[in-house]
């Protein structure tokens, strides 16, 4: 695993890596998440197996923008954009209709994607870098606590490691389905803030 700072320089190599198939580990307004390329069978394969999850779990997905958002979904409601807008970037994952581009692999074979713009400027870079979203799982394997420093990096088959130092302790991000009104994980966003722009 090689160690890069989070420069400009060090961004592009993580991105070259993740253009490759490779798996690249990269801090959050949360915790450290492993990306790898969505659109990629071998890379999706590759992360599944350094975390020992199981294919039937599906991936988050972060990108820069909203415009790299609709790139991975077939469609943004105006009730997914009424939150969107209150809370991107920031810790709120939406559930949202998947792109026929995606594998199924990234969705468990289910017809809805995980997606979230997040706080941390470093993993826009990275989107907007690579030139779409990437994969955030949670750099830890399967069954173990998220990694909030590189010392708790135990995954193996890391090509490149982005530096963001330790991270402050902080809740995971929200799982919220914006059509049905279904809170799926509370975490860094209530369900008291939702609530304030729509039924949860």
């Amino acid at each position: 695993m090689k160690i890069v700072p989070p420069t400009p320089e060090g961004i592009a190599e993580a991105a070259e890596a993740i253009a490759k198939g490779l798996l690249v580990v990269h801090p959050t307004e949360t915790v450290y998440g492993i990306a790898a390329d969505p659109f990629s069978d071998a890379a999706l394969a590759r992360l599944f197996a350094c975390k020992g999850r199981q294919e039937s779990n599906p991936i988050l997905l972060v990108a820069a923008d909203l415009e790299q958002v609709h790139e991975v979904t077939s469609d943004i409601s105006g009730a997914a954009l009424r939150y969107a807008e209150a809370f991107w970037p920031g810790p709120l994952s939406l559930l949202l209709p998947k792109s026929p581009r995606l594998p199924g692999a990234v969705t468990a074979g289910q017809p809805y994607v995980c997606v979230r713009v997040p706080a941390h400027p470093l993993v826009r870079d990275l989107c907007l870098k690579v030139g779409h979203a990437v994969t955030s799982s949670s750099a830890n394997l399967s069954g173990e606590e998220p990694a909030t420093c590189l010392e708790e990096i135990e995954v193996p088959d890391i090509a490149v490691c982005i530096d963001g130092g330790a991270l402050a302790p902080s809740l995971p991000s929200t799982v919220f389905d914006p059509e049905r009104g279904v809170l799926l994980r509370e975490g860094a966003v209530s369900r008291a803030a939702l609530g304030k722009f729509g039924k949860v």
